[in-house]
């Protein structure tokens, strides 16, 4: 088995890399789904998240309403430090279940947002950053997710920066372009991982 972690920057395309390298054949734990997973209704984690941050964190349906919450923790470090402290640790003991789950010859790909923020880099055997100039990220965020650019730049702000992310990562892919330029570079990375 070959245990990959896979971040980039809000913005960066890592989404898009995740999906390529699973129509390769990888095992993809993808950290941001299981965090959702982990705080649906019923779920223990939900219980906390709304222990820690109110009823007012619920939507109408009961459901976490992610938006209004973002709001809060992006707004402030000590409430995002409390957040990460619920979710992490479920996160992560779901992410070593999938991962055993894989088998012994797979190229498991952790796509993990906040890898170089947590300091994750050592459990893995190589890291792949997806990395976008700031500007880019920005324009993404804006126009492609429909964030306000005050919005955006708070995201951006509560993660690692560019410098910290290639200083963890083993393979770079370029995401500044068009998608056309991403298939190759994500391609060939494959073919290196299947060669580890």
């Amino acid at each position: 088995m070959v245990k990959v972690g896979l971040t980039g920057g809000i913005g960066a395309g890592k989404s898009e890399v995740s999906r390529l390298l699973a129509s390769y054949g990888a095992a993809i734990v993808d950290a941001d789904k299981i965090a959702r997973e982990v705080v649906e209704p019923g779920t223990p984690g939900l219980a906390a998240v709304v222990e820690e941050f109110g009823e007012g964190v619920l939507a109408p349906d009961g459901t976490l309403d992610r938006p209004k919450l973002g709001g809060i923790v992006f707004a402030d470090p000590e409430k995002l430090k409390a957040l990460n402290a619920i979710v992490h640790p479920l996160v992560g003991a779901r992410s070593a279940e999938l991962e055993a789950s894989a088998g012994p010859d797979a190229v498991v790909v952790h796509d993990v947002p906040l890898l170089t923020e947590n300091g994750l880099a050592p459990l893995y055997d190589l890291v792949v950053v997806v990395d976008a100039a700031p500007q880019t990220q920005l324009d993404r965020l804006v126009r492609l997710r429909g964030m306000t650019e005050d919005e955006a730049k708070s995201r951006m702000a509560a993660q690692a920066t560019r410098e910290q992310r290639l200083a963890v990562a083993d393979h770079v892919i370029d995401n500044d372009g068009p998608l056309e330029a991403l298939e190759p570079q994500v391609r060939a990375v494959w073919e290196r991982l299947r060669g580890v």
